[in-house]
């Protein structure tokens, strides 16, 4: 059902900001060496206040990703001025350190509302359809989610 209220949906579901990031690695040795940096910032973000949920992801042959959620963009954006990261993305980037040979990072806010369900409904914990699909920007109404 439609809701602007997650206050019992899982972490990452009570987030409004979102990073999705992905570093391509000059090779193995170099994926090995980010092992120093990576678990003390892992630590610190963790602990950080704002600090939701995040996962990491492979794209063979040497890229590493990382999607991660906080509940606002301020304690996204200070995290990743913190000390840990900063050094991390500093020993990528060094020009000349031959460590990495691309990256991307993309930032995303959430629309104040979604959608819950069951035990993750704030509201009433029901477990139900909406009448109609939330309507496309081309259009004025969303077309029934069951068809007669």
């Amino acid at each position: 059902m439609r809701t602007t209220d997650f206050t019992a949906a899982p972490p990452q579901g009570r987030a409004t900001a979102m990073f999705i990031g992905a570093t391509r690695y000059s090779g193995p040795l170099a994926m090995l060496h980010t092992i120093r940096a990576w678990f003390p910032m892992v630590r610190q973000m963790k602990r950080m206040a704002g600090y939701r949920w995040h996962t990491v992801y492979y794209q063979f042959p040497y890229t590493i990703g990382t999607i991660a959620f906080f509940s606002d963009q301020d304690a996204m954006l200070k995290f990743a001025r913190s000390r840990h990261h900063r050094d991390l993305m500093c020993w990528l980037t060094d020009e000349g350190a031959g460590n990495a040979t691309a990256g991307f990072i993309r930032l995303f806010t959430a629309e104040p509302h979604g959608y819950s369900n069951g035990s993750w409904r704030a509201e009433d914990g029901s477990l139900s359809h909406m009448p109609t699909w939330t309507p496309l920007s081309t259009e004025d109404a969303g077309p029934p989610v069951h068809r007669s």
